[in-house]
């Protein structure tokens, strides 16, 4: 069973990196274009994304090596910090805007999303509340709830449709494991549609992203672009690719390509074998992670684990679903890959709580 252990481990730590590595490589081609227009230097994307990596892997380290990571207090402590960031995004003179989004807060050259690192933040302090209920032989359901809609709330406001979904669904996952009966989540799911339902009649564009996603040729030039641009990518780019750095796409016709839409340039580069196996490392990635919460023996880390490994798995099907056209366009990013510093130490935090538990707690 060690041996089988430190399998694991080794198979999610060489996924991660090597995913990283190719992010690396794709950020700078795929944003070599866009920086020499924006910044008149084509390299700017790929040296914030090295300085990213660079403190991302540290923070992991320090997570993995930590034994506050193990501590259920801290959770509570970084739940509350993470709140207290997405409260200070909406305020006026710390928040900055981007894309009609309020959900930055910046610092020079460098800025830091606090709906990411909530994510994470959520996953932890749910996992924690949970456990503490199970020792009680009580479920405060109510008190769970709220700690879910507080920060989906407060990302809403931003807006961030995307962000909201993948911790949403996150964090329901950590109480579906945890024994919650399947009435609470049929409840939950009928209010959950009603929410989404008004959600998209409070905001017309994200009606009109449905309709672009149904046919984006209703709209070619607004609403549908991003997604036609995606697959104008994708489908020339056959089994082996146009070669790397000769994306066609990439020169302003996919906007921001180093960001959400980096799997379009990716597949269009590397064709249909770079994409497979940029999948495959993800797969690898996943089942490794969740071989690694089911051989834990304590609950607190089975939970706070699946948490993350659900959270990095439905992130990534959520991104690739939308760059193929197979799901309605939102922004979200491709997990290790896509460009962005609060992206990237958010899923480097969630492998480095993995990789704690993986190394400290005794296996199954």
């Amino acid at each position: 069973m060690r041996k089988l252990e430190g399998k694991l481990k080794i198979a999610f730590i060489v996924s991660a990196a090597v995913l990283s590595l190719i992010g690396l490589a794709f950020v700078h081609s795929a944003g070599s274009y866009w920086g020499a227009v924006r910044y008149a230097d084509s390299s700017p994307f790929i040296v914030k994304q090295f300085i990213y990596m660079v403190v991302s892997v540290g923070i992991a380290f320090f997570i993995m090596k930590s034994p506050l990571t193990s501590n259920e207090k801290t959770w509570t402590v970084v739940y509350w910090l993470s709140i207290l960031l997405l409260v200070a995004v909406l305020i006026p003179g710390i928040g900055a805007s981007r894309n009609g989004s309020q959900s930055w807060i910046a610092f020079g050259p460098f800025s830091l999303q606090p709906a990411e690192f909530v994510k994470v933040a959520l996953i932890g302090k749910l996992a924690t509340a949970v456990q503490i209920a199970r020792e009680g032989k009580r479920h405060i359901r109510l008190k769970h709830i709220g700690l879910i809609l507080l920060p989906a709330g407060l990302i809403m406001i931003q807006p961030d449709l995307g962000s909201t979904v993948i911790m949403i669904v996150s964090a329901f996952t950590v109480l579906f494991i945890s024994g919650y009966p399947l009435r609470f989540f049929a409840f939950i799911g009928a209010a959950g549609i009603s929410a989404f339902i008004a959600l998209i009649a409070a905001a017309p564009y994200r009606l009109d992203r449905i309709k672009s996603y149904i046919d984006p040729w209703n709209d070619p030039l607004g609403t549908g672009f991003q997604g036609i641009q995606s697959i104008f990518a994708i489908a020339p780019g056959g089994l082996f690719g146009h070669g790397y750095g000769n994306s066609r796409q990439k020169y302003l016709y996919l906007p921001e390509p180093q960001n959400d839409f980096i799997f379009s340039i990716i597949a269009e580069e590397s064709g249909f074998i770079g994409a497979t196996f940029v999948i495959v490392l993800f797969a690898v990635l996943l089942i490794s992670a969740f071989g690694i919460a089911i051989r834990t023996e304590a609950n607190f880390p089975f939970l706070i684990v699946s948490g993350m490994s659900s959270m990095l798995i439905f992130q990534t099907f959520l991104n690739i679903g939308v760059v193929s056209g197979l799901l309605p366009v939102t922004g979200v990013t491709l997990p290790f890959i896509s460009y962005g510093g609060s992206s990237l130490m958010t899923t480097w935090m969630a492998a480095g709580v993995i990789l704690h538990f993986a190394s400290r707690q005794k296996m199954r």
